[in-house]
């Protein structure tokens, strides 16, 4: 009866949660800065009866929720910040709420809230029936510029775990059983010297000139770099006028690989560029790592348990209104796109909002393309996560389109079922300590030749408020 019990909690409280992911949506904020949301849950959670850490690993927004006692330590992971320049309302429309505002293109309104849900209706299920064992919520910060969650592994938080699950707002529902590349995001500050341009242009040193050559360099790596490996930058800082010589000037590079090692390589070689062009250009160099996520770890034991609770969870039923305004939004975009998206996720040509649920065990081992700071808890303890259809196929994340189906029925909807796959998975960990058991086993496996450690340097400390404003501005 226990499932029963969590379906019919959930399903009788889902309008609370549906009011915080609309709550939350309705007040975007980028990383770091994530105050309402971090709030929202957090005072939610404490007067529901959990233990609140706050201030984790030295952020302001970031927590953990904590309810039971004792083995097996259970954890979900949640994610609440938005992304800059993505404001908008519920429209098929591009029609900003805030103009250039932030806004959730990534469902992260959606993907915290489901977390709150999933260990909320555990805790009540424990309660009444006395099961044991310790459940947490982790309220993660910027996971959008991937440093969160490693500032607080830094913090050793999710050392005592015996595994973690999560989910992603999508556009199907299906086990994520696949990597996600590591990536490093660094910023290289130039110094030289300023002079008049025009008059006394011998006696200036160009750091601009040296920012410029180092992306030279930097594009004729490309040609030599493992597959699908990724160098992305933007130069953040390129001087005051064209009638000064810069003496000052910036290029923030994201570098992504299959694998930390692949992205230790990049690293490596790109700072040698860096270091190249300032002897080109009679410069200085230095260089700052805001974030280093590790590629993600699947686990075939909790993604088969995560599969089979969604399975048992599944009740998701869309309106005709519901699909004729996914319908718009599809409309909306590059009919190229959306038939690549169908094919990436497995929907049929005519699946516009999917309810079957995917698991294609062939892809484990494989990569693909974008980072996530989850990466780093899964070489912690071991993770699982799923997707949920939450709009409409072919709609892209980082999307305004997304930021739309994210705050509608449609995101709302597949957020309910994520809480309900994560909270009978989580029910399961707590009642079979053999699943655990083998859970762990194939961790063991998957790392025994790697051991983690934090990727930022010990000396770099989480942004303080504000300063993050400026880099989402940039990114």
């Amino acid at each position: 009866m226990s499932k029963e019990n969590i379906l019919n909690w959930i399903n009788s409280n889902e309008s609370l949660f549906t009011s915080m992911a609309k709550q939350i949506w309705e007040n975007p904020q980028v990383a770091y800065e994530e105050k309402y949301a971090s709030e929202l849950q957090r005072t939610t959670m404490e007067e529901a009866g959990f233990t609140i850490t706050s201030n984790v690993g030295g952020i302001p927004t970031a927590f953990v929720a904590e309810y039971g006692s004792g083995k097996p330590i259970i954890g979900v992971l949640g994610e609440y910040d938005a992304l800059p320049g993505l404001s908008q309302t519920v429209s098929a429309h591009h029609n900003e709420v805030v103009p250039n505002g932030p806004g959730h293109g990534c469902g992260h309104n959606l993907l915290g809230t489901a977390g709150v849900e999933a260990i909320m209706a555990l805790k009540e299920i424990m309660k009444a029936e006395g099961i044991t064992g310790t459940i947490r919520y982790y309220g993660c910060p910027a996971e959008e510029v991937l440093s969160g969650k490693t500032f607080m592994a830094r913090a050793g938080v999710f050392d005592d775990l015996d595994c973690a699950l999560t989910w992603h707002p999508g556009t199907s529902n299906f086990v994520i059983n696949t990597s996600m590349q590591s990536m490093v995001s660094i910023k290289f500050h130039f110094k030289g010297t300023t002079s008049h341009a025009a008059a006394a242009p011998h006696a200036g040193r160009s750091a601009l000139d040296a920012v410029e050559l180092m992306n030279i360099g930097a594009n004729y790596m490309r040609e030599h770099v493992l597959d699908g490996s990724r160098i992305h930058y933007v130069i953040t800082n390129g001087g005051l006028a064209p009638n000064i010589v810069p003496d000052h000037a910036s290029v923030w590079y994201y570098l992504r690989s299959a694998t930390k090692e692949g992205v230790d390589d990049l690293l490596a070689r790109i700072q040698k560029i860096a270091e190249g062009a300032a002897l080109m250009t009679e410069t200085e160099v230095h260089s700052e790592v805001l974030a280093f996520a590790y590629e993600t770890l699947a686990n075939e034991t909790l993604s088969d348990v995560m599969f089979e609770n969604m399975k048992i969870a599944n009740s998701l039923e869309f309106t005709e209104e519901e699909k004729s305004f996914g319908q718009e939004l599809v409309n909306t975009v590059d009919p190229k796109v959306v038939q690549i998206a169908k094919n990436l996720f497995g929907a049929s040509a005519d699946e516009l909002l999917p309810t079957s649920q995917q698991y294609n065990k062939q892809l484990r081992g494989t990569s693909v393309a974008g980072s996530t700071d989850v990466g780093d808890v899964s070489w912690i303890t071991p993770v699982a996560q799923v997707m949920t259809t939450c709009a409409p196929a072919g709609v892209q994340l980082h999307s305004w389109q997304a930021t739309a189906s994210f705050g509608s029925s449609i995101g709302f909807k597949g957020m309910h079922l994520a809480a309900k796959t994560i909270a009978l998975s989580a029910f399961d960990l707590l009642m079979d300590e053999k699943i655990i058991e083998k859970a762990r086993a194939e961790f063991r496996t998957s790392t025994e030749s790697k051991q983690y450690e934090v990727g930022i340097p010990e000396e770099i400390m989480p942004p303080l408020e504000g300063e993050i404003s400026e880099l989402a501005k940039s990114s």
